[in-house]
C-alpha cells in the first residue's frame, strides 16, 4: 500500500464511511484536532519516560491514546452517510468516561486544594501536560461543532473530551508535585 493516494490533491478527503468532503469540512477539524492531541500525548510520554515514579500515568496516557484513535474513527464516519459502519466500530462508552473520572480522583488526593488560577509552567513534563489540555480543549470544540447535528452518535465522545482536558489538567497538578515544582500562582497584579 502506498502512502500517497493523491486523493487530497483538489483539497478534499474521504471519511471512514467512504464519504468525500473538504478538508476544512468541521468533521475533518474535528478529528484533525483530536489526531494532533493524540500526537502530542506522545511528546507528554516522552517527557515523563525518564521519571519512574509515574510510570502508572504514562501507562494510563498509552491507554488513553488508545480510545483517541476510537474518538477520531468515531468523528471521522458520517452517519447520516453509513450508520451501521458507525456503530460496528469501536465506541466509546460510559467506562472510558469512569476511567478518566477515576483516574482524576486518584491523582487529586494527593494534590493541594487548587485556591488560585495556576500558570501553565514549571517542569517541561507539567508544561507538555498543559498543552495537552489545550489541544484536548481544541478538539472539544471543534467536535462539539460536528456534535450539535450528531447528538445521538457522538455525545459520550464530547462526554470524554470533556473529562480528558480535566483529567490533563490533574495530571499537570500531579507531575508538578511528584517533581517538587511549584505551582506558580496567576499575579492578578502583572
Amino acid at each position: 500500500m502506498k502512502i500517497y493516494t493523491k486523493v487530497g490533491d483538489n483539497g478534499t478527503t474521504r471519511l471512514v464511511d467512504g464519504s468525500c468532503v473538504e478538508k476544512h469540512s468541521p468533521r475533518v477539524e474535528a478529528y484533525g484536532s483530536v489526531d494532533e492531541l493524540n500526537s502530542y500525548l506522545g511528546v507528554v510520554l516522552s517527557e515523563l519516560s525518564s521519571l519512574i515514579n509515574l510510570a502508572p500515568q504514562m501507562a494510563h496516557l498509552q491507554k488513553i491514546q488508545h480510545h483517541l484513535f476510537r474518538v477520531g474513527s468515531l468523528v471521522a464516519t458520517d452517519t447520516d452517510h453509513d450508520l451501521n459502519l458507525f456503530q460496528s466500530l469501536p465506541q466509546i462508552d460510559e467506562t472510558h468516561i469512569q476511567f478518566l473520572e477515576h483516574q482524576i480522583d486518584n491523582l487529586t488526593i494527593e494534590l493541594p486544594v487548587l485556591k488560585n488560577f495556576i500558570l501553565p509552567s514549571g517542569h517541561m513534563g507539567v508544561a507538555a501536560a498543559h498543552v495537552a489540555r489545550t489541544l484536548c480543549r481544541r478538539a472539544e470544540r471543534r467536535v462539539s461543532e460536528v456534535y450539535q447535528s450528531h447528538r445521538d452518535t457522538l455525545q459520550n465522545v464530547l462526554i470524554y473530551l470533556n473529562r480528558l482536558s480535566d483529567y490533563l489538567f490533574t495530571l499537570a497538578r500531579f507531575i508538578g508535585l511528584k517533581m517538587k515544582s511549584d505551582e506558580v500562582i496567576w499575579d492578578k497584579s502583572q
